[in-house]
């Protein structure tokens, strides 16, 4: 499946041992909503990517992907430390100049 480039990273930092976020496939103004909560910038979008690795263990497996009003939707399998897993999951990224100005994600 061929992902947009800033995608393509977040993807594959996410297969990627370890808890190194891909700041560098996010725009600076970059918002993330993901279980209720919003973060916003770089600094913020890596601590909550440090603590979902840490607490979920979780991966992600893109399954299709679409564009829809002006998103990318990737759907993909989780499978983590979590109740259901893995878990079919929706992330919804908005792109910007090459980067990823928004990201959703949710069910």
């Amino acid at each position: 499946m061929k992902l947009p480039a800033p995608l393509q990273t977040y993807f594959d930092a996410d297969k990627a041992a370890g808890t190194a976020a891909p700041t560098s496939a996010f725009a600076p103004h970059a918002v993330v909503r993901d279980e209720g909560r919003t973060h916003v910038g770089p600094d913020a979008i890596a601590a909550w990517w440090r603590a979902a690795k840490a607490q979920y263990g979780h991966t992600a497996e893109p399954c299709e992907i679409r564009q829809e009003r002006g998103l990318t939707i990737v759907r993909a399998s989780v499978t983590g430390r979590f109740p259901g897993s893995p878990a079919l999951l929706t992330f919804a990224f908005r792109l910007e100049d090459g980067k990823i100005a928004a990201l959703e994600i949710g069910a």
